[in-house]
């Protein structure tokens, strides 16, 4: 065989070709892991309303951001004793078993169990992936290709909505339901990337004698699932009711449990404490947590105001974010190239957290009912760069800041914390904005109401006679109150001059919640300061460099 033909490799030293090769599969993984938290969002309302279970939709979503959140430290863990590629394989497997089962499910209550079985996959495809190029290329090379990974990360995050809405929209594909192609579409690409990381991927076989965590594990769980549970429910429930508050416990007893066994069990804990002593991890974990909750919260409000104030459809949405994809490309590609020619990489998230803090402000004072769609769209570009310097960088200095047998806990816990941050963003601004979107409605409502020319229209029985304008007319009714906007599906068909102070309440609430967002990606840049200024060095390479040093010479 050729020098760079592309056959199993046996060892962690690979050919470009090899390295290629491999590349193709993990990426496949990733794609299918950051894909699956995008395509349901715009096919959920016709896969409930097809199931007859509209009221238990939100849990088809809790239940995979649930079991993917806790499962990331687990596979970091354990791949970090029995090895990657077993880990990895096992990761695919399960997820396309959880894929297959939620394309043949006939109950809501089905589908959550079987999109929960998809997040324990899905936990170890993206943490794994970085990890396993962290054990294959040098750091020269690393941040190049792991800058491509994030590209993957954006690019699936636009995808998925579009492709969502398309097979959401057709009633029959192959004789089966459209809308449960999306998640028949996994199992080719899950396929594929299991064949080619089983053909191509042998590293060396790895069996350290360690105990595991059970423990650790058992309290993250009990940590992470209330807390994940009232993010998500929270707005339904009531934040003051007697299951979020139980929720809220059981979360910080799981916390307080999770910090004593990890303190208890030492060097095989599940997230050792002792790495949180090195500074570059333990403010690299701090700026993943505040970044997620800043940013993926900011990155749903621009999808909710092209659909609400503008009137897109959620496929529409999906495809004016294209311009999200550049921006990530564009600053995951040249952090990587960069971070590989220098080994600098401090300045990416200052920079990042920068452009994110700005993008967040302008668009909290720049977006109303009459901005122009290029508005929303030249921001999107601005989002997705600040997250491509900020993600890429800071799991890089996580995976060199800790000893080489712990590469798999240090990339699993910047998903993990990136992960936990996303899920209370984007819980909680969307909780903020249609808490403050209520009262800026009803605000505006009155105001309207001592307007002659919104009285009029009002009262014009051509306009009340006209069917499209029903479910207005009962909203003016009941109310402008967190129930009544659960469903807007009539807002952009109903009398624009009537609807004209619900859209702006919207925008307006769109406005400070983006705002929020400023202040606290605004906190992660200043946070990113105190990052140690330092060159990033491959502790492996270092500790191979010593071992060779060490031998006499013959």
């Amino acid at each position: 065989m050729s020098k760079t033909a592309a056959g199993p490799v046996t060892g962690d030293v690979l050919t470009k070709r090899q390295t290629i090769t491999v590349m193709v599969g993990l990426m496949l993984g990733m794609f299918l892991s950051s894909l699956d938290q995008t395509i349901v969002s715009t096919s959920i309302y016709t896969i409930a309303n097809d199931l007859d279970g509209l009221s238990l939709q939100a849990w088809a979503t809790t239940a995979y951001l649930i079991t993917s959140t806790v499962s990331t430290p687990l596979y970091g863990k354990l791949s970090d004793i029995f090895g990657r590629r077993p880990l990895y394989l096992a990761a695919i497997v399960i997820f396309l078993a959880g894929s297959l089962y939620a394309g043949s499910v006939h109950s809501m209550t089905e589908l959550a169990i079987a999109r929960g079985i998809q997040g324990m996959g899905a936990g170890g495809l993206l943490a794994l992936a970085l990890t396993i190029i962290g054990d294959i290329v040098a750091l020269k090379d690393r941040a190049k290709f792991q800058g491509y990974f994030m590209s993957v990360f954006g690019i699936s995050s636009v995808l998925g909505p579009v492709v969502g809405g398309a097979f959401a929209g057709s009633a029959n594909i192959l004789g089966f339901d459209g809308w449960r192609w999306v998640f028949f579409i996994n199992l080719p690409i899950g396929l594929a990337a299991l064949a080619v990381v089983f053909l191509y991927l042998h590293l060396p076989a790895k069996h350290v004698k360690q105990k595991i965590d059970y423990w650790g594990a058992a309290a993250i769980t009990l940590a992470i699932v209330p807390l994940l549970l009232v993010a998500e429910q929270g707005r339904s429930w009531g934040w003051t009711s007697a299951a979020s508050l139980l929720c809220i416990g059981l979360g910080v007893v799981g916390i307080i449990a999770f910090l004593l066994a990890e303190k208890h069990a030492g060097d095989y804990a599940l997230i050792p404490l002792r790495l949180f002593r090195n500074l570059t991890f333990g403010l690299s974990s701090l700026l993943n947590f505040i970044i997620g909750i800043g940013m993926f919260g900011a990155i749903a409000m621009l999808p909710m105001y092209l659909q609400l104030v503008k009137g897109l459809t959620p496929t529409e949405a999906g495809l004016m974010m294209i311009t999200f994809t550049v921006g990530i490309l564009t600053g995951s590609i040249t952090a990587g190239r960069t971070i590989s020619a220098s080994g600098t990489y401090r300045i990416f998230p200052i920079m990042g957290t920068a452009v994110l803090t700005a993008a967040a402000t302008v668009m909290g004072f720049s977006l109303g009912v009459d901005t122009g769609l290029w508005v929303p769209g030249v921001i999107a570009v601005f989002f997705g760069l600040g997250l491509g310097f900020c993600m890429q960088p800071l799991t890089l200095a996580m995976q060199v800041s800790v000893p080489p047998k712990d590469m798999g806990v240090g990339t699993s816990s910047a998903a993990f914390f990136r992960s936990m941050g996303g899920a209370v963003g984007t819980a909680v601004f969307i909780s903020l904005l249609f808490s403050m979107a209520a009262d800026r409605i009803a605000t505006g409502m009155k105001d309207a109401m001592q307007n002659a020319d919104y009285l009029k229209v009002l009262k014009d029985p051509a306009v009340a006679a006209d069917p499209a304008n029903a479910k207005l007319y009962e909203f003016f009714q009941n109310g402008a109150t967190n129930d009544s906007l659960n469903d807007t599906s009539w807002l952009h068909t109903a009398n624009s001059t009537l609807t004209r102070p619900i859209t702006e309440g919207f925008a307006q609430s769109i406005d400070a919640v983006m705002l929020t967002a400023a202040v606290l990606t605004g906190v992660a840049f200043l946070i990113s300061f105190a990052l140690p200024n330092k060159k990033l060095t491959d502790p492996k390479a270092a500790a191979q460099g010593a071992q060779s040093e060490s031998v006499p010479a013959h």
